[in-house]
């Protein structure tokens, strides 16, 4: 399903001067009786910009979209998009088209007619709608199934005309609530790359609802991460995956080793009942509780055998009680103890001979750790604590 256009509001004295396709959350706050979905949130989203907010499931990312798109109003704040405030504007009234994960299509109508619905509300003369349509199924590398019925396309297929439709009225702002959810994977990558090669070529502002962080981390410019209605971090993928700003954004985005303790040695450590991790940030404070977060993929991992380790580089000692071939990877999973167990992730060719029930010593450098002020909340609910057996 998609909302549409169909004129522009008259102007307001909250009009700005900002860009076609900007668009500007001010302060926006949404309650639904006792329980706030939003909370005075404010954030810019900068014309032909591709920005996904990204989460778990309750942190506000689909309520933020619905209030661009019109579905739902604030209770506080404004949003304005051109830089012009679109409260109490209904959909059909702004300049922005919403794809959704159920694509709604019209089973009784062809894929050029399903895309030349919304042209038609509009009054769009016919011989225009021919043309648009056409330029739009291109796009969309669906021209040749423009006789077909949606029940004769497969969930790519049917996705590309949804998103044909959205794009038919060339809106300044395209909204995506989950769109790739129901396709399966291999065709789930392609589409990003699609969208994304779709997006750049066109210079319209996209905004990506999802809660997996492949697809953000892939396709954005910008990534919005949310918490309780707020946003935790707002960065692009590199700075978002390697400098998260919180225990919470290291624990959501990509995978986390994390060993929780007291914090030790200037602010610089952290000392769990398996490892003591020693990270290189300093403003912590010795006698708090922390946690040191490491990934996988930083961690080296080798048949244990007798000796001291390199100055400077964090060791733990277990049993590799699992092992998983990911193509171009091997996963390590290392028993520390009766409640912590960690992730090692090495290149196929560079893997050690390892089996099953081997004694292990695992190592990462200084440089890798992350360190972070307690923050059980961040962990909980299933995000990405270590595993425990």
């Amino acid at each position: 399903m998609t909302a549409a256009t169909s004129e522009a509001p008259a102007a307001s004295p909250t009009d700005r001067a900002e860009s076609d396709g900007t668009v500007v959350l001010d302060g926006i706050t949404k309650r639904y009786g006792q329980a706030t979905a939003v909370d005075a949130m404010s954030l810019t989203i900068e014309a032909g910009e591709f920005i996904s907010l990204l989460g778990p499931s309750g942190c506000g990312k689909t309520t933020t979209l619905r209030m661009i798109a019109g579905f739902e109003q604030p209770d506080a704040g404004d949003i304005r998009i051109s830089g012009r405030s679109v409260l109490g504007t209904p959909p059909y009234r702004r300049n922005v088209n919403t794809v959704f994960q159920a694509y709604a299509l019209f089973p009784h109508m062809s894929v050029a007619e399903n895309v030349a619905y919304g042209l038609q509300q509009r009054r769009t003369p016919k011989s225009a709608i021919r043309e648009q349509v056409s330029e739009a199924l291109d796009l969309v590398q669906m021209r040749t199934f423009a006789d077909r019925k949606p029940t004769q396309l497969s969930g790519g297929q049917q996705q590309r005309v949804a998103l044909a439709r959205a794009l038919v009225n060339r809106p300044s702002v395209l909204l995506l609530d989950e769109p790739l959810g129901a396709l399966d994977r291999q065709l789930r990558e392609e589409m990003q790359l699609e969208l994304k090669l779709l997006q750049s070529r066109l210079g319209i502002t996209f905004v990506f609802v999802t809660h997996d962080q492949g697809e953000a981390l892939s396709m954005s410019d910008r990534i919005a991460i949310m918490r309780d209605g707020r946003i935790e971090q707002l960065a692009d993928a590199d700075t978002v995956y390697a400098r998260p700003s919180s225990a919470y954004v290291a624990a959501f985005v990509g995978q986390q080793n994390f060993f929780r303790g007291t914090v030790t040695e200037g602010g610089v450590a952290v000392d769990s009942p398996h490892a003591l991790v020693r990270g290189t940030r300093a403003d912590l404070v010795d006698g708090q509780r922390g946690q040191a977060a490491v990934r996988p993929e930083n961690v080296r991992i080798e048949a244990d055998a007798p000796g001291e380790p390199s100055a400077g580089v964090n060791v733990a000692r277990g049993e590799l009680i699992g092992l998983s071939h990911l193509g171009e990877t091997m996963q390590f999973l290392v028993r520390l103890g009766d409640d912590q167990s960690l992730i090692a992730r090495r290149p196929t060719p560079e893997s050690p001979g390892l089996a099953v029930g081997d004694a292990v010593v695992c190592s990462w450098s200084a440089e890798s750790v992350l360190l972070f002020p307690a923050d059980d909340a961040a962990l909980a609910g299933g995000y990405v604590a270590p595993p425990t057996l």
